[in-house]
């Protein structure tokens, strides 16, 4: 039976363990996963262009021994020139697996329940799991002090605290997600009216139950980011909101990542971006550049956390 990732709720923290695991060895030895899909082809289908998503994940399937075939917005039109339904029928009949990166959540969903192989939301208006679990993935390694592959997430994350400073956007609700499911704290600072979904706040509350950690949803960016661990922001406006950018620069100016609000965090914080970062608005270059950002770590990682993704998926 075909197993899709369409969002962090629908995995296991045994499963986030294997892909962690898997992620670790491809990562220290590419060679010798250089035929695990050998015959494999992945369809890249994009209603949004993108530099990481597309680039990490035609590199990993090519070191993994596959190949990939990119779909741009203006080649598929998806929804207009025929259906998600249609497009995923018939696409499935060429290759073994499909990334799917829409506008709609409802692409995804439609797109998974129609296709007969694999499908990997590469990011909706709704979630972006790849990025969580990459950034997931980053954070324990960044604080693993024992072997890697031999902890589990919960041993890893427990007792540390996740800062996210920002839009309430799809990255928000999957890292809820993420960290609710490890075993990791996580504070939401937003200005008001643009916090996270409020049913995936509701949901990462009753996972936290389980792993005892605590999520919580506030308009402080101080009280957010004071004592954690690590302190995350992305773009005040995501593609397709370009008409609000004048009005949310007014609204979020106060919830800038700089070097004096990162007084307030914990020592040694680590600041994370999912990037394309808007250098001098949701974070300063002081910062950016600084030798608590691993900005450009998680970035590296997502390549290596998805080409673990794509072996689980498409091999199986």
């Amino acid at each position: 039976m075909k197993k899709d990732l369409i969002s962090i709720k629908d995995l296991t923290v045994q499963e986030i363990d294997g892909l962690f695991n898997l992620a670790v060895k491809l990562k220290k030895n590419k060679s010798k996963f250089s035929k695990a899909l050998a015959g494999k082809t992945l369809a890249l289908i994009f209603q949004k262009p993108s530099n990481r998503t597309r680039v990490s994940f035609e590199v990993g399937m090519y070191q993994l021994g596959g190949n990939s075939i990119y779909l741009s917005p203006s080649e598929i039109n998806l929804g207009v020139r025929e259906t998600v339904k249609d497009a995923a029928k018939t696409i499935s009949r060429y290759v073994d697996g499909i990334v799917l990166r829409t506008f709609e959540h409802k692409n995804c969903l439609d797109m998974a329940a129609a296709a007969g192989v694999p499908v990997i939301n590469g990011l909706s208006d709704f979630s972006h799991p790849c990025q969580a679990l990459a950034d997931l993935f980053t954070i324990g390694e960044k604080f693993s002090r024992l072997n890697y592959t031999r902890q589990k997430v919960s041993r890893r994350l427990k007792g540390l605290t996740l800062a996210y400073v920002g839009d309430g956007n799809n990255v928000c609700n999957s890292l809820l997600y993420a960290a609710a499911k490890s075993g990791m704290n996580i504070t939401v600072a937003t200005p008001a009216g643009y916090a996270p979904n409020p049913e995936v706040v509701k949901q990462a509350k009753e996972m936290a139950k389980e792993t005892l950690s605590q999520v919580i949803i506030t308009e402080d960016p101080r009280s957010a980011v004071n004592g954690a661990n690590v302190v995350y922001t992305d773009v005040w406006a995501s593609m397709g909101q370009e008409e609000e950018i004048s009005k949310r620069k007014i609204i979020f100016k106060d919830f800038q990542i700089n070097a004096k609000l990162l007084t307030h965090a914990a020592t040694g914080v680590l600041v994370m971006h999912c990037l394309p970062a808007h250098r001098g608005e949701e974070i300063t270059d002081e910062v950016m550049d600084s030798k608590s950002s691993i900005v450009f770590d998680q970035a590296e990682n997502r390549m290596h956390v998805q080409k673990a993704i794509l072996i689980k998926l498409l091999k199986g």
